[in-house]
């Protein structure tokens, strides 16, 4: 199957501008918006949207705001939260690969998209029938095994300081994640601490949550701590769905170290398990 990869322009109201990585093949049987881990740019995704596009599923990448394609990048001058993530890049994003193929079918992520391709399913007004979720799972502390739940406060706690003395976290120096936007560190650290998505300007989505009743394909790499099937289930626990299939693959099954970001370089098996 011939596969072609695009880029889809999108632009929100408060005047921030990104491109959508738009891979699909000859035949189009589903359509996947993906949204992807924690300050990793689009591009990244491609291998894996191409393996979805040979097998009919085809994908729009979304762009975070402050990475990749995104005309911004986090300063102290220019900051962002989960409300415009939410509320106007992701749906910006949705719209695109609606214009692009006439429907989305699923919505998922990876890491931290996951968790807002989770919240879009509750705030979005439009119908999507699926939810997808790589090595993704709720921060809260408690939802971790004991022996990394007790020191994951203090960590929270030290990154939302950091980012606000440095007026954005400076994520690449220290090894986690991008230079992100002090509020998106503000709003995940209050998710991890508190273990409810609830935002400024965004509300409490935890009773928009419990309506959200689609069927949920999950893998979780077996090695993957940041991501462990305790957080999975507990971030499951917050909605109405009863369909799951699960798939908890070790380094053998994925052809690569089972962790957070390697399934990436080899993304066959992964895609064998969503596209179920």
């Amino acid at each position: 199957m011939t596969v072609s990869a695009r880029w889809l322009p999108c632009r929100s109201e408060d005047g921030h501008a990104w491109e959508a990585l738009a891979v699909s093949g000859d035949r189009v049987d589903r359509v996947l918006t993906w949204i992807p881990a924690l300050g990793v740019p689009a591009r990244t995704y491609e291998a894996f949207a191409a393996e979805l596009a040979r097998r009919g599923i085809a994908v729009v990448v979304h762009e975070w705001r402050g990475f990749g394609s995104s005309s911004w990048r986090a300063a102290r001058d220019r900051d962002w939260a989960y409300r415009e993530l939410l509320l106007l890049d992701i749906p910006g994003t949705l719209g695109a690969a609606a214009a692009e193929f006439g429907r989305v079918d699923v919505i998922g992520g990876h890491s931290l998209g996951g968790q807002l391709a989770a919240c879009s399913l509750a705030l979005a007004p439009r119908r999507i029938g699926a939810l997808w979720l790589v090595a993704s799972g709720s921060p809260y502390w408690r939802a971790f095994p004991r022996r990394v739940g007790l020191w994951l406060p203090a960590a929270y706690r030290l990154l939302a300081a950091m980012a606000s003395a440095f007026g954005s976290l400076p994520g690449r120096r220290i090894g986690f994640g991008g230079n992100e936007a002090r509020g998106v560190i503000r709003d995940w650290s209050r998710t991890g601490l508190t273990g409810r998505y609830a935002a400024p300007g965004v509300g409490d989505i935890e009773p928009r949550l419990r309506e959200v009743d689609v069927p949920v394909r999950a893998v979780l790499p077996a090695r993957d701590w940041l991501a462990p099937s305790s957080s999975l289930d507990y971030l499951l626990s917050k909605t109405a769905c009863r369909d799951r299939h699960v798939a908890i693959l070790d380094t053998d099954a994925l052809g690569a170290h089972a962790d957070h970001f390697a399934w990436m370089r080899a993304p066959g098996t992964v895609v064998d398990e969503l596209a179920r």
